[in-house]
């Protein structure tokens, strides 16, 4: 989907590229990718980069435009996995600023890719706008990283009673998102140096905002380095538990097993085919009851003093 605004609010959308326009593409068809490079002369190899899963944030310079590639995250269902993180690429020209995502997000979404509240607030710094795109992004990573957190907050309450290993394998795709934040955070905390640095892009660069998001992005990766070690150490530690509460259910099936032999073993043994005292005695049946009763409680009552039950 390509949608053409006037300015970088992402308010008043027009038909065709003018001077100073924003370009937002999302989920671009195959059709679309053609229409970037023919009409908008976008390199082919700067598509493919954007659009790959893969990609790795940085900056990239040539005469005619400047290129931005972040990573922001995603909600997914893929394997269980709740999130991920995809790159969203920032094209600079003189003419105008095209950023291109592979799927939709929360960043730019396509519903409503107004990047700011006011909507009569018109932009037209385009690095002041990749700023409040990295802002935005560390602030979605938080609340994903607070929802996580939640997650497996819950997945503790039930690892604390079982004995199988699907809350494990639970926390272990929550950990798996957590390598992802932390891995594209670091690395867009390297691509924000590089815009602070850049002598080529950092013009009329306003400084709060890019404070502001160098610190959301520190935040963001402070809060994730944390909630993995917490899910790290957890995982170590449940593992255990589920090992220690599986031995204790052993252990109870072996000692209900113990007592429901004693009446076993007695039925059994005046059950045989052989003379006794009491083959013709009308009080053997419920003698022999009562007496396995007592034994069996008794063997409770052993077991309980012991606090084996």
């Amino acid at each position: 989907m390509i949608t053409i605004f006037k300015t970088f609010g992402g308010c008043t959308e027009i038909k065709s590229v003018q001077p100073g326009c924003w370009i937002h593409v999302v989920e671009p068809t195959q059709n679309e990718i053609e229409c970037l490079t023919e009409q908008f002369q976008l390199p082919n190899d700067t598509i493919s980069d954007i659009l790959d899963a893969d990609e790795r944030p940085r900056v990239e310079y040539d005469d005619d435009w400047s290129l931005v590639i972040m990573r922001i995250p995603i909600r997914t269902t893929n394997n269980g996995v709740p999130y991920q993180t995809v790159p969203l690429g920032i094209y600079l020209t003189n003419n105008f600023t095209l950023s291109l995502c592979m799927c939709d997000n929360q960043v730019l979404p396509v519903d409503q890719a107004c990047v700011y509240k006011d909507p009569m607030h018109s932009v037209n710094d385009a690095t002041n706008f990749i700023l409040q795109l990295f802002l935005r992004s560390g602030n979605l990573y938080m609340k994903y990283l607070k929802h996580i957190n939640q997650m497996t907050n819950l997945i503790e309450q039930d690892l604390e009673k079982s004995i199988k290993n699907r809350e494990l394998n639970q926390l272990l795709k929550l950990e798996k998102c957590m390598v992802f934040f932390i891995t594209s955070i670091k690395a867009n905390e390297i691509v924000l140096a590089k815009i602070r640095n850049s002598k080529r892009i950092n013009n009329e660069i306003n400084e709060d905002l890019l404070e502001d998001a160098i610190i959301e992005n520190k935040q963001a990766l402070e809060m994730g380095k944390i909630y993995s070690d917490i899910q790290s150490g957890m995982m170590d530690a449940f593992a255990s538990v589920i090992s220690n509460n599986l031995n204790l259910v052993m252990k109870q099936l072996t000692l209900i097993s113990i007592i429901l032999m004693i009446p076993t073993l007695i039925a059994s043994i005046f059950g045989m085919n052989v003379p006794n005292s009491f083959e013709n005695s009308s009080m053997a049946m419920p003698l022999i009851i009562i007496v396995s009763l007592i034994l069996s409680i008794f063997g409770v009552l052993l077991f309980r003093k012991r606090q084996w039950f």
